[in-house]
């Protein structure tokens, strides 16, 4: 009963649909009228009645066939017209009440969302900024995206509210949030807005930080639900998981012998010592289900772009997941950094990074030769400003060494994939269409 009088509430005045429904059925009624002069098609006794009537009224002879099927076929079309027009201003009512930004653009809309829903399953695991500047650029081919992100990060604006309010570290996720997000600009805008030092008690903090751990109170503690209610704020064409709802430490090794404690810890003390090894505390933690089921489900995996030994190693570190990539019959690709990291990827080549990539997944040698199909690499040199501009904070260039990937057992697929820009990093574009292409 309560349905009914809610599908009733289309009747009521000011709902501006009434007129376009009336005319829907005029159209139809001349659509029905036009195809029975047309054919001579004996339609219901009081259609018929009805149809005879009107033309002895206005004196009408279709006596010859000759006359019905063109009169028929002129209605027939008036008819179907009516309704076509009837049915997209009415669309256009419902839109407006109900979204009123959309109403320009509504079949460019629809039309996108089908298509891109219709996309290939892609499952990205990574985190930093890299994982979301493919995401920026992955969405505009499709919606079957899940991103799988790191929360290890213990610094910042994300280590303090982890310290202060025990949730998991946001910043990532929130970058990948937006980065997929459907939303306004404005809102998107405001996620990432980051408070200056003269507010005190917020300096630093990011507005997407704070919602996101004002969410995991509201959930009172459900990290995995509140991710999901901010997804559907910023409208977001895809998933985002975090690699575990646990809180784990990320732990390095040095080449001394030195444990070193924290993300931020670790590359400040790997300028001084090389990483001879990452791992997690606790060892055994555990994956979200709908994080592995997405893996089991995906055409292609796309491991990084981003820090290999603190964004996307930590993810292969939880418990199963390294395991879900290694069984699954997608395509799966690692995407290379363009530029090394002070203190963790000082000197490597790309093939550097691939062989870490290895050494450090908790699977037997013929389970890590299944961890990846490919590695994507970027052969287009940054101009000498810009590799002399970044040299004096330690960073190289990462050499594409295709022969030494090839020794490892990968297949790599080289392109030109940095932004023409004053800072070196991949382009959104070009290397979702690479990626595109790599897994196609």
């Amino acid at each position: 009963m309560k349905r009914l009088f809610s599908t009733l509430k289309w009747l009521y005045p000011g709902m501006r649909v009434k007129r376009w429904m009336v005319l829907t059925l005029i159209g139809l009624a001349l659509a029905l009228v036009g195809l029975a002069l047309a054919t001579n098609l004996e339609m219901i006794q009081w259609l018929n009645t009805v149809l005879e009537w009107a033309l002895t009224v206005t004196g009408i002879n279709f006596g010859r066939s000759a006359l019905a099927v063109p009169t028929g076929l002129v209605l027939a079309v008036a008819g179907m017209l009516l309704v076509y027009i009837s049915a997209i201003q009415l669309t256009r009512s419902v839109v407006t009440a109900v979204a009123p930004e959309a109403r320009q653009d509504l079949a460019d809309r629809i039309f996108q969302r089908r298509h891109l829903a219709q996309g290939q399953r892609i499952v990205v695991i990574g985190g930093g900024t890299g994982l979301s500047t493919m995401l920026r650029g992955l969405k505009e081919h499709t919606s079957n995206i899940a991103a799988i992100v790191t929360v290890t990060d213990n610094g910042g604006s994300s280590g303090r509210l982890t310290q202060q309010m025990g949730v998991l570290p946001p910043g990532d996720l929130r970058n990948c949030l937006v980065a997929l997000a459907d939303a306004e600009p404005t809102l998107a805008r405001l996620f990432q807005f980051r408070f200056e030092d003269d507010h005190e008690g917020l300096a630093g903090h990011s507005f997407g930080n704070l919602f996101i751990a004002a969410m995991t109170e509201i959930y009172q503690g459900n990290y995995e639900q509140a991710i999901a209610a901010t997804s559907k704020v910023l409208a977001i064409r895809g998933k985002v998981y975090p690699s575990t709802v646990q809180n784990v430490c990320l732990l390095g090794e040095m080449e001394d012998g030195t444990i070193v404690e924290g993300e931020t810890q670790i590359a400040k003390s790997g300028r001084t010592q090389p990483i001879r090894r990452i791992y997690l505390r606790p060892e055994n933690a555990r994956p979200l289900a709908e994080a592995l089921e997405a893996i089991r489900l995906a055409d292609a995996i796309i491991l990084g772009p981003g820090s290999v030994y603190t964004s996307v190693i930590p993810n292969l570190l939880v418990e199963g997941i390294a395991e879900a990539v290694a069984c699954s019959r997608a395509v799966k690709v690692y995407v290379c950094n363009v530029m090394t990291q002070p203190g963790e990827t000082d000197g490597f080549t790309a093939a550097d990074h691939v062989r870490v990539l290895a050494e450090h997944t908790p699977l037997t040698d013929a389970g890590r030769r299944h961890l990846l199909n490919h590695v994507l690499v970027n052969k287009e040199r940054p101009s000498e400003e810009l590799l002399v501009r970044y040299a004096k904070h330690g960073q190289q260039f990462v050499e594409p060494d295709m022969d030494a990937i090839r020794a490892l057992g990968y297949a790599p697929y080289a392109a030109n994939l940095i932004s023409q820009s004053d800072v070196v990093r991949h382009d959104p574009v070009r290397l979702a269409d690479a990626i595109v292409r790599l897994i196609t």
